[in-house]
């Protein structure tokens, strides 16, 4: 998932799979410049970058904010922990392009005209959301979101922080209260739960994303018909997140 706005570099959210497909749209000679903001390290949410094409060139340069993870590892440290042998044959620093990381929790920074607030959300292990704002326009990206454990609706300061009056979230949707029932500690939350949170701080458009990966087509559709309703009742526009999905923002 990838952020594109006039004269700055690309900017990606995390390095799953999808990330093979970003990079074939990217320069392959070495000259691609970019940033993620990797929510923490889970392997559906880092193993796309070996093949990530562009940075395997001499010259290319990739930025990587992340978390610090709870035994005091840096970003950097816990990547290389996977990134080599058994694991992968082919260790971190042996990828051509240069790979840069930064330790970040609450924090806020600009990378190059994006300003950017990082939280510290509740998933499994350290996890962190985003808020990325260009040009009077905000989108806040909560991939993996552990709501209370009892499938109340509540929030932490830090995740609602991100989401705030942003013009698009991407959320966390994975399961039906009944899935959640059976797994109220696996570090997601329900369809309502995101459609809760998304009108409750005043966002305008919410995206559905993290499908739980055995929902049929057919079943995100039925669910995302339900979340619709709710939403134009709770005055959010509702849309289910999908492989090549173009979203424009405006002012």
């Amino acid at each position: 998932m990838s952020v594109d706005a006039p004269g700055e570099d690309p900017l990606v959210f995390d390095l799953g799979t999808g990330l093979r497909y970003f990079g074939r749209q990217q320069p392959q000679d070495g000259s691609f410049t970019g940033t993620c903001l990797l929510t923490h390290l889970h392997w559906d949410h880092t193993q796309g970058l070996p093949f990530f094409v562009p940075i395997l060139r001499n010259g290319a340069k990739l930025d990587i904010y992340g978390p610090t993870q709870e035994d005091g590892a840096t970003v950097r440290t816990a990547m290389s922990r996977f990134m080599a042998p058994p694991h992968f044959p082919v260790e971190l620093d042996k990828l051509p392009g240069a790979i840069n990381f930064f330790d970040v929790g609450d924090h806020d920074f600009f990378v190059g005209g994006f300003a950017v607030r990082s939280r510290l959300i509740p998933h499994v292990g350290n996890t962190l959301g985003f808020r990325v704002e260009w040009n009077g326009l905000s989108i806040a990206y909560l991939s993996d979101h552990q709501q209370p454990y009892d499938g109340s609706f509540g929030a932490t300061d830090g995740a609602m922080d991100l989401v705030r009056g942003a013009d698009l979230v991407i959320h966390d949707a994975q399961y039906t209260p009944e899935e959640f029932e059976m797994k109220s500690t696996w570090g997601h939350c329900t369809v309502d739960y995101a459609v809760w949170l998304a009108a409750t701080a005043g966002a305008k458009r919410l995206a559905l994303f993290h499908h739980d990966p055995t929902r049929h087509d057919d079943d995100v559709d039925a669910l995302l018909c339900a979340a619709r309703e709710s939403g134009r009742e709770q005055g959010v526009e509702v849309f289910a997140a999908s492989e090549g999905l173009t979203v424009e923002l405006s002012n």
